[in-house]
């Protein structure tokens, strides 16, 4: 079951590097070459039109479509919400002498392709080679700015090196995208335009009324005379371009695009927010923003990077993950989510799942704590949404969605939609996590304990009561591990209700007597009442955990341990993945699990687990783990590096950072791994570097894997940005920003301020 890499791509610290151009490889390429930055995001393809096998995608974040999926039971969701394939507003045509530039047709040499994390740009560079001999060199460059998240840049240059003439040129905001696994585009013209330099174009979703403004103002190297160029949801602009031997032309095109996701919002209204934005944005040099541009990378660099020394391949990973984590999210609008594609592909419909308060928080707690919050206030946002789903399944309170783009429950397998509980504890846990490690207590009284409130009701009338044990527990469930289907007292699910409650209780207390004006306010609406607090103190007391005493292991639910055995090695590599080559029923008749639902609980409450029970449950559920889900891996890799097992923690993480640059799950091609990304970050940090947040302070374990001379990471704790080095003698600490905090190293308290501390590297990890 080893998965195997597909190496196509220059190794370099700083880049992404592909030369020579592969159609086989096109599609894969286009989503590692993506840009975003939390607004909009575009994957890589060629913007001067490919007639091969392409994904031409453009996002933006909340934008979305609907579409009926025709069930009728009560419960069963019979409409979904999906990110829909917005505006290319990187559209070109280029042609010279009545031959048109297409890679599917064109002759082309010295092809390459670069994404430069320093500067946040990227650039496809290649000589084309025409019919009649003339060769044209042609260089695309674009970005999508980070600090201001409506404008997009596209800069061609061309240098004939044989010749000189005139190049023709088409560019323009076209809103035909054909949505995928729709066959169409999901949008309608509301109107299109010439204002001063600004030409423009207002489009609509088909049935939810989403609106995109797009405009766009063109900079060039020599005077153009352009014309305006209009059909069915389309506007540009065209002109020739004169071309002289070995002097470059080139031509910008800044764009600005903004979004409204309300129905109600009139489309005037946005087109005059539009203009004015564009009106800005024809003030800007083109040089204006690559230095901004470089500049916000280079302060992002000086606090999150990650260097390792002795591993060229993993330095590159970490860093193409550290820059899509950013590029993807980084608060700037709460209420957004993060996409378990970000905004590189279509795959997972652009929907959010747990794995965002599970995965990916940590990251931004501990590199953006702005970030974290704004994705927690996502979840304040759609509360009201995840109350009507609970009504739906005749219950109480916030029932958060499986997978959603707007709050609504989106994912039409009613044995995800309504059998997997664990949202809301991932929510509860993900508050409980933030407040803890960044203070922000005003987020927990303000939004963070009505939230509480209304997921555990859901938890207390999800619930049942089994006949015979007298324990609390849930009924008809599937955990994390979704190769069990309709099981009873899931561990995972019942040990996180059972923190959800705690949390929830001593919330309110502290409240009472810290807050208590903010608690009589919450308190009332939610209209909580006194009985409820004990309800769920009773249940909390008496939850059913499953665990065998004698061997320390917790079960997975009711009757696993039963369950015929499988051993997991004997299944042919050929029949990966099993969704695809397994009759889907089939599944389920085994104890083999897709992923990890007891050790995800202990890394989540790391510090309530003793080393005798993370061995013992590590070693019974790994060998019953295939990792179907690329979150898996990660998660076994932290705790083996814990207990000591420090190769198999390597061999799990070899190819964490690098699983879409070298396309090891054969899918990248429909878009990045954006939650798997952040869990590459947590095998450094939480795993090498053994770095625990759930306990009273932050504490550190490092270990060095045997490969790498040295390796060091960053982590703002208590408004302290820690940078910790770990090589072959010694570990160290410093307070790079000033000011000291006290953490945990090797189960010591340490200081660690601006002085800095250095220690020796722990006994026996040497990884």
């Amino acid at each position: 079951m080893a998965k195997v890499a597909d190496k196509y791509l220059k190794v370099d610290p700083w880049a992404i590097i592909e030369d020579g151009f592969d159609p086989e490889r096109n599609r894969t390429s286009e989503s590692i070459f993506s840009l975003g930055n939390e607004y909009m995001g575009v994957r890589g393809y060629a913007e001067e039109g490919y007639s091969g096998d392409s994904l031409p995608g453009s996002y933006f974040n909340g934008l979305n479509e609907q579409m009926d999926v025709g069930n009728h039971y009560k419960g069963i969701i019979r409409s979904l919400r999906y990110m829909v394939n917005a505006v290319d507003w990187l559209y070109t045509r280029i042609s010279v002498d009545g031959e048109q530039l297409d890679l599917a047709h064109s002759k082309v040499s010295h092809y390459t392709r670069r994404l430069d994390f320093r500067t946040g740009t990227y650039r496809r560079e290649f000589i084309w080679h025409l019919a009649d001999g003339k060769q044209l060199k042609i260089g695309f460059t674009r970005l999508v700015s980070m600090t201001m998240s409506h404008l997009g840049l596209q800069q061609i240059t061309f240098e004939p090196l044989n010749f000189s003439g005139s190049a023709e040129v088409c560019t323009g905001l076209d809103f035909n995208m054909i949505h995928e696994e729709r066959g169409q585009s999901m949008w309608k013209q509301l109107r299109s335009g010439e204002v001063g330099n600004v030409t423009a174009i207002l489009g609509s979703t088909l049935t939810t009324g989403n609106k995109l403004f797009s405009g766009f103002m063109l900079q060039s190297s020599q005077p153009l005379n352009t014309e305006l160029v209009e059909h069915d949801r389309f506007i540009g602009r065209k002109f020739s371009l004169e071309l002289s031997q070995g002097a470059p032309a080139s031509f910008t095109k800044l764009v600005v695009n903004a979004t409204d996701s309300s129905a109600a919002r009139t489309g005037d209204s946005l087109w005059l927010e539009g203009m004015e934005l564009a009106a800005a944005a024809s003030q800007l040099d083109e040089q204006e923003v690559f230095a901004d541009q470089a500049s916000y990378w280079s302060n992002i660099w000086t606090t999150s990077d990650i260097v390792i020394k002795g591993d060229p391949e993993n330095q590159q990973g970490i860093r193409f993950c550290i820059f899509q984590l950013y590029q993807t999210y980084h608060g700037d609008h709460p209420g957004y989510n993060i996409g378990a594609k970000g905004l590189t592909g279509e795959a997972y419909r652009g929907l959010a799942f747990w794995d965002t308060e599970s995965y990916c928080l940590p990251f931004y707690m501990f590199n953006n704590p702005k970030a974290a919050r704004s994705l927690l206030e996502f979840r304040y946002k759609t509360l009201p949404e995840a109350m009507q789903r609970g009504k739906d399944v005749d219950c109480e309170g916030a029932f958060y969605p499986i997978a959603t783009i707007d709050g609504t429950e989106s994912c039409d397998l009613w044995q995800h939609s309504n059998l997997q509980l664990h949202v809301g504890t991932a929510v509860s846990y993900g508050i409980w996590h933030y407040v803890k490690n960044t203070g922000d207590r005003e987020f927990l009284y303000s939004k963070g304990a009505e939230m509480l409130i209304q997921i555990s009701r859901f938890y207390a009338t999800r619930g049942q009561w089994g006949q015979r044990s007298g324990e609390y527990g849930y009924f008809g469930v599937m955990g994390p591990d979704e190769f069990q289907l309709m099981v009873n007292n899931n561990c995972y699910i019942n040990l996180m209700a059972k923190k959800l409650f705690e949390f929830t209780l001593e919330t309110i207390a502290e409240m009472k007597v810290k807050v208590p004006e903010e608690y009589t306010a919450v308190a009332a609406r939610t209209q909580l009442r006194n009985e409820e607090l004990a309800d769920w103190d009773n249940k909390r007391e008496h939850m059913k955990i499953p665990l065998d005493t004698d061997s320390g292991i917790y079960e997975e639910h009711d009757g696993f341990f039963d369950m015929p055995h499988i051993d997991i090695h004997s299944i042919p590599v050929t029949e990966f993945p099993l969704y695809s080559n397994w009759s889907y029923d089939r599944l389920y008749r085994y104890d083999m699990i897709k992923q990890p639902d007891v050790l995800m609980f202990m890394f989540l409450y790391n510090g309530q687990f003793s080393r005798e029970a993370k061995l013992a449950n590590y070693e019974y559920y790994e060998s019953r783990c295939i990792h179907e889900s690329s979150l898996s891996p990660s998660i076994h890799s932290i705790l083996a590096s814990e207990i000591g097992k420090h190769e198999e923690a390597y061999n799990f993480f070899e190819f964490a950072t690098r699983l879409d640059l070298d396309n090891y799950n054969r899918n990248t091609r429909e878009g990045l791994h954006t939650t798997s990304i952040a869990a590459a970050w947590m095998n450094i940090v939480y795993g090498f570097g053994g770095m625990r947040s759930d306990g009273p302070q932050l504490s550190f374990h490092p270990a060095l894997p045997q490969k790498w001379t040295s390796y060091s990471f960053q982590v703002m704790y208590e408004g302290v940005l820690l940078g910790i080095i770990v090589n072959k003698d010694s570990v160290s600490f410093r307070a790079i920003n000033g000011g000291s905090t006290e953490v945990m190293i090797y189960g010591q308290p340490v200081k660690v301020d601006a002085a800095g501390t250095t220690l020796p590297l722990g006994e026996g990890m040497m990884a």
